[in-house]
């Protein structure tokens, strides 16, 4: 550590009256906990806003003290500019301090003129900032990188974000390190918080990015054992059945093979062999050949040839004509015979 945080802190309050030391102390955890004006309002048997000018007054001493540590002030400056003149609080803290004195700096940063404490806000977390020009600028990136995730609905690598900034690397993670909106997977990749490739929620979102990453059709038993090896935290066991059973109820997914599914959005449709056979003969508004129909559901289906053509011989559903082409019937086209949708 560079500067005796403590011993700086301890050396600014001496002297000073002894409950003023105690709210100080007890406010900012330099001893402890940190506690709040009403807390200590209650040990005391005061109001929460007399313990707030007790403090008020107490840094009017405080004060003056820190600011003769001229090289301390130019250091926290000096690792702020670095970072483009602001930190998210918990980086900026872990930064100076590691975990054992942020309370400390956190008192330190708040006695000393010139740095600025942005309190946590719907969209962004709780900041200390240099300069109101910093600031601005780190709202302006985080917006564009933002609507940049909207428009392309894909995640980032830094590389790829930094190209469209005039930033560099440490600048451009601190402006938007401050953003609730924007994180980072495991991956070190970026997107919106609320994307499953950022934060997938349960089995279903990690078998999707399962499938994302693989690029083809899966055994569901292929998709569990996938699905453990993901960066992503998993809090229970992974469960061969429990794979299957959210693949079967997500229409994301599509049953293409025995055991075997895919993702609906490859251009899969949904349903059993026959309806594959059904929807590719009204596709082509005309009659087709056997080999014509093998090779359209084998697109769709990973399957056994014999398995389309037993289907095709169910004349409630098929009908072939003299020259071995096929039709669909013409009573299931009426609805008078059920398929499935």
């Amino acid at each position: 550590m560079k500067y005796d945080y403590q011993k700086i802190c301890a050396d600014s309050i001496k002297g000073l009256p002894q409950r003023t030391t105690d709210v100080v102390e007890r406010r900012f955890g330099l001893s402890g906990q940190r506690e709040t004006l009403e807390t200590i309002g209650q040990s005391y048997g005061i109001t929460r806003e007399r313990v707030r000018q007790i403090e008020v007054e107490g840094f009017s001493k405080i004060k003056p003290r820190i600011k003769e540590n001229q090289k301390l002030s130019k250091y926290f400056k000096g690792v702020l500019s670095s970072f483009g003149g602001l930190k998210k609080e918990h980086d900026l803290l872990q930064f100076l301090a590691g975990n054992e004195f942020q309370n400390h700096v956190s008192f330190l940063l708040t006695n000393i003129d010139g740095f600025n404490r942005i309190p946590e806000d719907n969209d962004f977390y709780s900041f200390w900032s240099i300069n109101k020009g910093a600031v601005k600028k780190a709202q302006k990136v985080v917006k564009s990188t933002i609507n940049r995730f909207k428009k392309e609905k894909r995640i980032f690598s830094l590389d790829e974000l930094l190209k469209a900034q005039n930033l560099n690397k440490n600048v451009f993670l601190s402006y938007i390190g401050i953003s609730k909106e924007i994180q980072k997977n495991p991956e070190e990749k970026f997107g919106l918080k609320n994307w499953l490739e950022i934060n997938p929620r349960g089995v279903k979102d990690r078998a999707y990015l399962v499938f994302k990453k693989e690029e083809k059709p899966l055994h569901f038993a292929d998709v569990a054992n996938l699905i453990e090896k993901l960066p992503f935290p998993s809090q229970s066991k992974i469960h061969t059945a429990t794979v299957h059973n959210e693949l079967i109820k997500d229409e994301r997914f599509v049953l293409v093979g025995r055991g075997l599914y895919a993702l609906k959005e490859w251009g899969y449709e949904p349903g059993v062999v026959k309806d594959i056979i059904i929807k590719t003969l009204r596709d082509s508004k005309k009659s087709l050949s056997k080999k014509e129909i093998l090779d359209k559901v084998l697109e769709q289906r990973l399957v056994k040839e014999n398995t389309i053509a037993l289907n095709l011989q169910d004349r409630d559903y098929f009908t072939r004509d003299s020259r071995g082409r096929y039709t669909i019937n013409p009573h299931t086209i009426t609805g008078t015979r059920r398929f499935s949708a």
